[in-house]
């Protein structure tokens, strides 16, 4: 894919920078984590749901944070041992991940909960009065009648 040189719009343009960086940074090739699965559902208009399967994590072995139009799902799993015995084949993984989603201007996390394995991340966009658009009414103008002007003749 190639590079596209966003600068000319930097002069012209102002607070979009972020969106610049945000393509800036989808051209750039990813490295292919496929690790932990997850699923991006929208649930209403403005509700959407992240659904993670974080199978063998605990609560305590999970973290979530939101800062900056930036979520981070973290997972490091605590070290145990075989309890009266030795493992001869280990095939569930202990693999720490992160996990980092872009969000919207406006979007928020709104609860998080694990359940059977799996980690769902509630998000609500919460548009401020401000910028939700708005009706504006039309008054009509009272139509008055045309003025006649008056003209004086003088006969000298």
């Amino acid at each position: 894919m190639r590079h596209v040189d966003f600068s000319p719009l930097y002069r012209s343009t102002v607070g979009f920078d972020r969106l610049f960086t945000m393509l800036d940074s989808l051209a750039q090739p990813e490295q292919a984590q496929t690790y932990p699965p997850y699923n991006i559902e929208r649930t209403g208009e403005n509700t959407y749901r992240i659904t993670m399967a974080v199978a063998g994590f605990d609560e305590t072995e999970l973290s979530i944070e939101a800062h900056a139009h930036v979520l981070s799902v973290k997972g490091e799993k605590n070290e145990e041992t075989a309890e009266g015995g030795e493992f001869l084949y280990r095939g569930i993984a202990k693999r720490a991940f992160e996990r980092r989603f872009q969000l919207a201007d406006h979007v928020e996390v709104t609860a998080a909960s694990l359940k059977n394995g799996l980690l769902h991340i509630d998000l609500l966009r919460n548009i401020p009065e401000a910028m939700k658009p708005r009706k504006i009414a039309i008054a009509a103008e009272p139509v008055e009648a045309p003025k006649a002007i008056e003209a004086q003749v003088v006969n000298g």
